[in-house]
């Protein structure tokens, strides 16, 4: 993450489409000082549409047809919302995004491309697929492919269409395809396919769909559209089991809705810089603009072609320079994938055909992608271009979120010294609690906690959510209800107007989780300063009979996890570019799950012990739970990890704070074989927002599983239990050996020493079970 220089203005992108994926790289590799740049589109992940027959036809995989935005606007330095605008107020400058807070705006760009036209034919909305956004479309044919991999009977598949997208769809679709007992049918309004591409194209394209067994029906456009049939205009009815919609595009409504000028579709109208023609702060690309004086069909080509220009225009609006002219070609080369690695060429009366054309178009598809693919690295420092007031851009930063936290060696040896010194002052690190009693308060019990994080991820009203979660996780770990909190903001250094955007989503995203619990924010303090760094001050109320010690755990007592693993290192890869945007998705998705029901269910169950996994990883926080002459069984193949976590450790990424977590356990590990090995480094990986670790007699720990499942918490399981150690010495870690044994114990063994829920088949890591044996005679920090 690239450290900014002090911000002036808001510049937002509407839409990963091609035109935005280009002028992202294009900005960030010459950056503008004091500009922040926003991405908001729906997922991490936006298709590159010359690809996407061949994903479908099984030639590509996903990763390779699609590029990554989470990664791509870390790289650049940019914020991503992956969120969906739902309106768009000129006026105020304002963005209404699908379940969060609007966000505001200096400088606009839409690229969000346009939609099957679905409402002109009644039942289409309700009973096709369309082919956009590509997510549904791709999540809907991996499960016709899915269902189809059972059945033995003939299905039906419609594609409704003509044009280029439908026809290449209905061939790759075929040649998937072509071993199951499906048939394939294209229905195409007008007297011919491929309206405008000349007659060799056009040609191939048909001898290609009689070659894959695609019947094709010309002149026979959708009246209506029923449960399991289309009907035509003359009357007649087509039965099909899965229906696709490819028919000509029509733009998003909140786009005209807006009041900015639009063409009859409800289209952007752009001037030939690429500037709505009514409001100098909105500019538009790709399909979802068109140029008032230079009108073309919508195709990905003049968007790739706009990207220049429209980062050039982007640039000189901020700097008050003049914009460039942008004039799109008449014409261009369109090159049509055939369903198997053939394709054909066409370009006004030149065409071409052949497995030749195929390989041509792969590799001017490859390059493309290549640009997003390996991305160059950036020098610190701001660009040429610097807003006024913009101030120099500090160092790179460390981790984020509990990844930034102080040691616990370090920390530990801190506190023992004051408390020596100042005994009535300062607690006794050696009894710490996740939260502790406010002195001097009669009558009830209150606890109270304090936790501060770094910017984790870019999205401030999100990082909101997760410092929230995050804070009041301390409050359940003691089974306490949540009562008030207070804030603690540090905000980037900005102007006025970006500080109170920015406080505004940051304190509506913790209010989002606080008010779930009933939790009052009753004020805090606010500063500015290189970085964004928030955290709360919560205080809750311990009721006696659902009260959850961090100590207590007995003998025999099973270990279980709520959540999975995975979030320090996930978010150290994603600093470097090095992690998978759906697998950043994943782990922010898993910290925005709050453990209070968790908590309640473990209250119910009577647990003797229970304490959340934060910054010191599970064996640090485990070490915390145990009592002097307790020791523990862990099964490393059991443990719950987030997608893209075990890979990246194995691949050597480390959180900031990883190597000491791994140092200050050093002693309790010492002769333990296992702990070098790649599964048990994701026991010193730093979480945030992290589970609850749970130490539950064993006759309780099913049901107390399967009650967390279905609560929601998909991936608790049992993780290993406390053992009895040595009373005394030095705590230690050694893989346990069955009495009179020569190996490790593993299999039935273990699970005689640690009684758990078996994971499904399809959740277990590949490899043997391995077992630490960890043995505790002292208190941890």
């Amino acid at each position: 993450m690239r450290a900014q220089a002090e911000l002036q203005r808001d510049l937002v992108l509407v839409g990963g489409g091609h035109s935005h994926a280009l002028v992202l790289r294009m900005l960030a590799m010459n950056p503008i000082a004091g500009l922040r740049i926003t991405l908001v589109s729906p997922a991490s992940h936006t298709p590159y549409s010359g690809m996407l027959p061949g994903l479908v036809a099984g030639h590509y995989r996903f990763e390779q047809t699609h590029i990554d935005l989470s990664r791509l606007c870390q790289w650049a330095g940019v914020r991503f919302i992956a969120s969906e605008v739902t309106a768009l107020d000129p006026a105020a400058r304002e963005l209404t995004l699908l379940g969060r807070p609007p966000i505001n705006y200096d400088l606009l760009s839409i690229d969000i491309g346009s939609q099957p036209e679905l409402d002109s034919v009644p039942g289409a909305r309700a009973h096709s697929v369309p082919v956009k956004p590509v997510a549904g479309l791709w999540q809907r044919w991996r499960e016709l492919e899915s269902r189809l991999q059972q059945a033995h009977t003939s299905h039906r598949v419609t594609v409704v269409g003509g044009g280029a997208g439908s026809v290449e769809l209905a061939l790759a679709m075929a040649h998937r395809l072509a071993q199951r007992p499906v048939a394939i049918a294209l229905f195409c309004g007008a007297p011919q396919i491929l309206q405008g591409y000349n007659r060799r194209a056009r040609s191939a394209v048909m001898a290609a769909l009689a070659r894959h067994g695609v019947e094709l029906h010309v002149d026979s456009r959708v009246a209506r559209v029923e449960d399991e049939a289309i009907v035509l205009g003359d009357g007649s009815r087509h039965v099909y089991d899965d229906l696709f919609w490819c028919t000509g595009a029509a733009a998003a409504p909140w786009v005209a809705a807006s009041g900015l000028a639009c063409d009859e579709r409800g289209f952007l109208l752009v001037d030939d810089s690429l500037r709505s023609v009514d409001d100098a702060a909105v500019f538009g690309a790709g399909d979802i603009a068109s140029q008032f004086n230079h009108p073309r069909p919508k195709a990905g080509v003049y968007a790739v072609r706009q990207a220049p220009a429209l980062a050039h225009n982007l640039r000189a609006s901020l700097m008050g320079r003049p914009l460039r002219q942008h004039r799109p070609q008449q014409r261009f080369l369109s090159l049509l994938s055939l369903g198997d690695r053939q394709a054909t060429a066409d370009r006004a009366v030149f065409s071409a055909s052949g497995r030749w054309v195929w390989h041509w178009k792969d590799r001017i598809d490859r390059e493309f992608m290549g640009r997003f693919e390996t991305l160059p690295a950036m020098e610190a420092g701001a660009g040429a271009d610097a807003l006024p007031g913009a101030l120099e851009p500090a160092a790179k930063p460390h981790c984020g979120g509990c990844g930034a936290k102080v040691g616990a060696t370090g920390l530990s040896a801190v506190l023992a010294a004051l408390h020596g010194e100042f005994p009535e002052q300062v607690a006794d690190p050696a009894s710490g609690d996740d939260a502790v009693p406010i002195p001097g308060v009669a009558g009830e019990t209150v606890l109270q906690s304090l936790d501060l994080l770094r910017q984790l991820v870019a999205d401030p009203w999100l990082m909101g959510r997760i410092a929230a979660n995050h804070a009041l996780s301390d409050l359940y770990a003691c089974g306490a209800r949540p009562l008030s909190a207070l804030a603690a903001i540090t905000l980037p250094f900005a102007a006025g107007s970006l500080l109170e955007r920015d406080l505004q989503q940051v304190l509506a995203g913790a209010l989002y989780e606080f008010a779930k619990v009933d939790c009052i924010l009753a004020g805090g303090h606010s500063m500015q300063g290189p970085e964004l760094q928030l955290g709360f001050a919560v205080n809750g109320q311990l009721v006696a009979d659902r009260a959850l010690p961090k100590r207590g755990a007995r003998p025999g007592d099973v270990l279980i996890l709520t959540k999975p693993l995975g979030t320090g290192v996930l978010f150290a890869a994603h600093m470097q570019q090095g992690a998978d945007g759906r697998d950043v998705a994943a782990a922010i998705e898993m910290m925005l799950q709050g453990n209070a029901l968790a908590a309640e269910l473990a209250a119910g169950a009577a647990v003797s012990a229970c304490t959340d996994i934060t910054g010191f990883g599970l064996l640090g926080h485990l070490l915390e739970m145990l009592l002097p002459g307790q020791g523990a069984a862990l099964d490393l193949a059991g443990l719950p990890t987030l997608p893209g976590a075990t890979a990246l450790l194995a691949a050597g990424v480390r959180s900031t704070l990883h190597e000491t977590n791994r140092a200050s356990a050093q002693a309790a590990l010492a002769g333990t074989a296992a702990a070098q090995e790649a599964p048990a480094q994701i026991l010193f990986d730093p979480q945030t927002s992290g589970g609850l670790l749970l130490a539950a007699a064993p006759d309780r720990a099913s049901e107390l599983v399967a009650s967390l499942c279905q609560g929601g918490y998909a991936q608790a399981r049992v993780i290993g239990a406390v053992t009895a150690g040595p009373p005394a010495g030095r705590a230690t870690v050694s893989l346990t050996w069955p009495p009179g044994g020569d190996r490790p114990l593993s299999g039935p063994a273990l699970r005689a020493v640690v009684p758990r829920l078996s994971p499904p088949p399809h959740r277990r890591r590949p490899g043997r079970p391995q077992s630490l044996f960890v043995n505790r005679d002292r208190r941890g920090s």
